[in-house]
């Protein structure tokens, strides 16, 4: 590919939108346009090293039995009726009617899709196990799409879906792709990727762990241990407070604090750690709008995702009025509403003696005793884990909260969606049984950024070998000069003639626009060929990370540089496990 001819124009000005730095370098490097909110087409850079993650990702899946196939984005709406989801997923599924009324919806995940598919070919045991997978366009309307390719509308994902007779071989499949998606990551030059135990959300099943990238820029936060190496997503870390039961037990009294709705205020006004208090968290269900408040110590934040699975339905956050059963600023456990759904949080057992509020304006209780004063309570993990906290598995308080994104994911969905939309098999005695389902997806597109967001210097991306738009970048520094472009053209062809992915910067610039150009291109290794080294009878060779710096004889280049690449790629393979 010829420079001059590659469509789409890079420049040196950051754009004013982009907040971090994999979509300031993918707009100025000409991979990605924004065509409205959340949705973005690709120029051939981006289109090129999209195709070579899905080879990657097809590679793998292909190694697993898994069988390619392709559902529709656009499905009817009563397929989700049959699952359940049409009406329990919220606003990020787009909804619609055809011209004939009929309800229809955008794919965002394709469970539904999957059943649909093999629901009368998958009808014995002999078939089974099996696996299909898609890599498709879906949408999602995401509510705040951010950070370019990160967190989008429309997007490009694997799905894959397995189907199994019995828990014990979903789990020995299961335990395939999880090796299979570290390979995945590895390859495509992000080894660091970790695993943590994750929450299910919307998809359902009792098993699910996310492939998460570190970094600061990331939107999700992960609990890694220290010590022992545990990780999961915060909305699925159990959170464990050891209390100390040395404080002396008091009486209940009520105390007037005027105006004081706050913790902050409260621990102010009563001269109390916020430890010693029991904070109330107000949510309403959707459904109906009944509270629900979660009491919890208050230096502790609520986990939404664990109190929502604890409802078992939909919340939100709660708007109280002056004529509700709740007295906002002042809502505690004693006396409470009897309508109202109370969760107790295990971080308030063993405390001795709470500050909470007394459900009367302007009132508090300060010696108030969980055990005391509610009688026989169930406590409840809805607490976030918190940095420093005590490790789920080794029990010691070295808990870090790191920052990540995640890549991908994979979850045990049970019969969730076999038993909803009677996807039955006879077995081996004739009886009528439900498939057990796992499902398995990647976002190729948050991937590539998520791979920049890592690697990337000041002036570009420094993309991996395995899956870098072109694997030489060739750049002619006086295409006016006989000689250096009758050697360059040389190297483009024996190169191209070779197998040898290459892009030929053949435009009459400057060496510092066609180096800037070459810097966010991001190729693995540069061929410079000049005037100045022609004298010489060289080439310099240099790769993207300044590693490898050199100068070889233009007899030599072809070889040079496959070693450089084969060098590479061998490196890259080094962590594929």
């Amino acid at each position: 590919m010829k420079l001059s001819k590659l469509v789409g124009d890079r420049f040196k000005e950051r754009p004013a939108n982009c907040l971090i730095d994999s979509h300031a370098l993918m707009v100025r490097g000409g991979y990605i346009k924004n065509v409205a909110n959340g949705i973005y087409s690709q120029f051939p850079p981006m289109k090129r090293i999209s195709q070579k993650i899905e080879n990657i990702i097809r590679d793998e899946m292909d190694k697993l039995d898994g069988q390619e196939v392709m559902f529709p984005v656009v499905m009817p709406g009563s397929l989700w009726d049959e699952s359940g989801r049409y009406d329990s997923v919220g606003s990020e599924l787009l909804r619609f009617n055809d011209r004939t009324g009929s309800k229809m919806v955008l794919g965002m995940t394709h469970e539904e899709a999957s059943v649909q598919l093999v629901r009368e070919y998958a009808n014995s045991y002999a078939k089974y196990p099996f696996m299909i997978y898609q890599i498709q366009t879906k949408f999602r309307d995401e509510a705040r799409p951010r950070a370019g390719l990160i967190r989008v509308r429309e997007f490009t994902m694997k799905d894959a879906y397995s189907f199994h007779t019995s828990q014990e071989d979903l789990e020995e499949y299961y335990q395939k792709c999880y090796d299979a998606y570290n390979r995945i990551f590895a390859r495509c030059g992000i080894p660091q990727v970790v695993v943590v135990a994750s929450d299910s959300g919307m998809m359902g099943g009792s098993i699910s762990h996310e492939y998460m990238l570190l970094t600061p820029v990331g939107e999700d936060s992960i609990a890694i241990c220290e010590e022992c190496g545990y990780s999961a997503n915060v909305e699925a870390a159990p959170s464990i407070i050891e209390n100390d039961e040395s404080g002396e037990l008091q009486e209940l009294t009520k105390v007037s604090t005027p105006s004081v709705e706050s913790i902050e205020d409260l621990c102010d006004f009563l001269k109390v750690e916020a430890k010693n208090t029991a904070k109330a968290v107000v949510y309403q269900k959707n459904a109906d709008d009944s509270f629900v408040v979660a009491f919890i110590r208050g230096d502790l934040d609520i986990n939404e995702t664990k109190l929502t699975n604890l409802v078992g339905e939909d919340i939100h956050p709660a708007v109280i009025s002056d004529d509700d059963v709740l007295t906002a600023g002042f809502i505690g456990p004693v006396g409470i509403n009897e309508n109202v759904t109370v969760y107790v949080d295990s971080s308030l057992k063993d405390i001795k003696s709470l500050v909470t509020g007394a459900n009367e304006r302007d009132f508090h209780y300060t010696g108030f005793n969980v055990e005391r004063d509610l009688g026989k309570v169930e406590y409840v993990d809805v607490a976030k884990i918190t940095d420093g906290g005590i490790c789920p598995h080794c029990h010691k308080p070295m808990i870090k909260i790191h920052r990540g994104i995640e890549v991908g994911n994979i979850f045990q969905l049970g019969t969730k969606y076999s038993k909803a939309m009677k996807l039955e098999y006879l077995d081996e005695n004739g009886k009528r049984q439900y498939p057990i389902m796992g499902c398995y997806g990647i976002g190729v597109g948050r991937m590539a950024a998520s791979i920049c967001e890592v690697s990337h210097d000041d002036y570009g991306p420094i993309w991996p070998i395995t899956i870098a738009p072109w694997q030489v970048h060739l750049c002619c520094l006086k295409s006016n000069d006989e000689n250096c472009k009758s050697v360059a053209d040389n190297i483009y062809e024996t190169l191209q003639n070779s197998g040898v992915e290459v892009i030929y910067d053949d435009r009459k610039a400057r060496p510092g626009a066609m180096f800037a150009d070459a810097d966010l291109l991001g190729v693995p290794v540069r061929v410079i060929v000049s005037p100045r080294n022609l004298e010489e009878g060289v080439v310099e060779i240099v790769t993207r990370d300044k590693a490898i710096q050199k100068k070889v004889s233009t007899d030599d280049v072809l070889t040079e540089v496959k070693n450089i690449i084969d060098e590479l790629t061998t490196e890259i393979y080094k962590n594929v496990k």
